[in-house]
């Protein structure tokens, strides 16, 4: 361990798995150390077994629920959408190599107490439930202007300049209700809350171009991906890339101590006595408490059933967004269910998670409409994580921290952050600019 690296990373989180395997393509001379004797940290899946001793301690779970090893619990549960940020570095780094995917068989909305399939089109608006007859109409107009629209096409435009305008602005436009707003959003553009609103609208149309180019990816019943096993296979297929270009993997070290010399710099980590020299250090924020803060805090329900969410077409697979309008929220609420066709659970059985931002000391009374939604369950466990955010400036003390992870059930926020700190810490812009035909070659139909 006495060698010296370009970059030590800390945690196997699938955030700093991607940079280490991203940093190790580029060259660097990576180290990757990790307190626990697993992979994944906050992200990892687990068995049965492994789940009821988290949460149950000593309790040995119920023999109904099939076999321990059949179960691959994520605890961060999230579907990759397909022509999205994760699936291009995916690409990028040839990780898909190492992975199977298969379509995510649903996508749908909460609306006035009801489950409804996200419309991605002008054709699906003017089926969907969702809106009366003239509001289908205003809709499809604004479908089709999304659709057509081109940024290096002034004629696709409609005298809107959307670097300039709100989305706001464009929305009036079309005379669209707020209902409709609600959906688009929440379920298709995949904002966290309204404040999307009184900003530019670029962002805004492109989120809706991309949920309905990757919906196009499959023709499934939903924009998503999902690896057969679970997202567990995620840090351990960058983990494998990492080590293909030379990177050095070390689990199980105690303690994982950031060194600092007298300007306030890292310059190592120790652990069992033995310093590894390093230029950079990257770490979730456990790794160093002192320079992150706390944001919020995201509750959430595990439940194991024996059904597919009701009214969600029997999808074995599903999101369902409550936006937070519709629960008099201030965040919104996400639905996730998969089951034994993702090879996540034995053979008629499903997970499901309702996850949401706290915003009370009660997650079980916060997290009842979406319970509500999911019928009967066999068992249902509650939890409570704190999100922290990096306070601390990477140019003074080379330190790069991940943010917490979300409460959305689907990857954009994560690699946005993920992008964001490879620029910090490389001085370089990832390049994604991938053919995404590849993504289609890598996931079962």
């Amino acid at each position: 361990m006495d060698e010296t690296y370009d970059v030590i990373v800390l945690g196997t989180g699938l955030k700093e798995c991607i940079l280490s395997g991203l940093l190790s393509v580029d060259g660097l001379k990576v180290l990757h150390m990790d307190r626990n004797d697993y992979y994944g940290g906050e992200s990892t899946s687990l068995n049965l077994v492994q789940l009821w001793k988290r949460f149950r301690g000593n309790d040995k779970p119920p023999e109904h629920l099939g076999s321990s090893r059949e179960y691959n619990v994520d605890m961060i549960p999230k579907f990759i959408i397909a022509n999205g940020g994760l699936v291009r570095v995916l690409i990028h780094t040839d990780v898909t190599r190492y992975l199977n995917f298969k379509a995510v068989d649903g996508s749908f909305v909460y609306n006035k107490g009801k489950i409804h399939k996200v419309p991605a089109n002008d054709v699906e608006a003017l089926k969907s439930p969702l809106m009366g007859l003239f509001e289908k109409r205003r809709a499809r107009k604004f479908f089709i202007y999304v659709q057509d629209y081109e940024e290096n096409d002034p004629k696709s435009h409609e005298g809107l300049d959307l670097n300039k305008v709100t989305a706001r602005d464009v929305i009036s436009k079309y005379g669209l209700d707020d209902n409709t707003v609600d959906f688009i959003g929440h379920a298709l553009a995949l904002h966290k809350d309204d404040s999307y609103l009184d900003e530019p609208a670029m962002d805004f149309v492109m989120r809706m171009k991309l949920y309905a180019e990757s919906l196009a990816r499959f023709q499934g019943g939903s924009p998503y991906i999902y690896p057969l096993y679970g997202l567990g296979e995620l840090p351990q297929a960058f983990a494998r890339l990492s080590a293909v270009y030379g990177g050095t993997y070390m689990l199980s070290k105690p303690e994982c101590k950031v060194e600092f010399d007298e300007s306030g710099k890292a310059f190592g980590v120790t652990s069992e006595g033995e310093t590894a020299k390093c230029k950079k250090v990257v770490c979730d924020p456990s790794y160093l408490p002192d320079k992150v803060k706390k944001v919020g805090k995201v509750a959430r329900a595990i439940c194991i059933m024996s059904h597919p969410i009701p009214n969600t077409h029997d999808s074995h697979s599903v999101q369902v967004i409550l936006p937070q309008k519709q629960l008099d929220r201030k965040s919104d609420m996400y639905l996730f269910c998969c089951s034994y066709s993702h090879n996540v659970a034995p053979k008629g059985k499903y997970i499901a998670f309702v996850a949401t931002e706290a915003e009370t000391d009660q997650p079980e009374v916060e997290l009842k409409p979406g319970i509500e939604l999911l019928g009967p369950v066999d068992e249902m466990f509650f939890d409570v994580y704190d999100r922290y955010e990096p306070i601390n400036n990477h140019d003074v003390d080379n330190c790069f921290i991940s943010t917490s992870y979300d409460a959305t059930t689907h990857f954009e926020t994560t690699v946005k952050d993920v992008i964001n700190m490879y620029s910090k810490i490389t001085g370089k812009t990832l390049d994604l600019s991938v053919d995404l035909s590849a993504a289609s070659a890598a996931a079962e139909e």
